[in-house]
């Protein structure tokens, strides 16, 4: 199993959320998120007082998916769906998962993320 972590651009929230379900993936956490990167922000002037802004407002998609194969095509997805070509699109970070535990019931493993369905062949 594998987690997929990507922060993006307030305004392409609903861009990565419609094209994860385009791809047919259904368990996403979204939260709202501040940081910042290499760009640090930026600075603007109010009532003639310049004011730094170096965390900046994005949006944080977390997706547990089940082989490699769909840990890429979420990648790829959530790639094209944030990008604008400019300083701050964001960041997408992939991690191996031990263990997932569905609290109600118990289920372990790749039935706790998708219940019902036969467990997944080795990649």
């Amino acid at each position: 199993m594998f987690k997929i972590e990507a922060i993006v651009r307030e305004e392409k929230l609903e861009d990565v959320k419609e094209a994860l379900f385009g791809i047919e993936v259904r368990g996403i956490t979204v939260s709202q998120v501040m940081g910042c990167g290499t760009q640090m922000g930026y600075t603007h002037k109010v009532r003639g007082s310049v004011s730094a802004m170096t965390m900046l407002p994005k949006v944080k998609f977390e997706i547990v998916v089940s082989t490699p194969n769909w840990a890429q095509k979420v990648i790829n997805v959530i790639r094209e769906a944030a990008w604008t070509g400019e300083v701050g699109d964001g960041k997408i970070f992939c991690y191996e998962l031990d263990r997932a535990i569905r609290i109600r019931t118990g289920e372990e493993g790749f039935m706790a993320i998708q219940p019902g369905a036969p467990t997944p062949a080795k990649d």
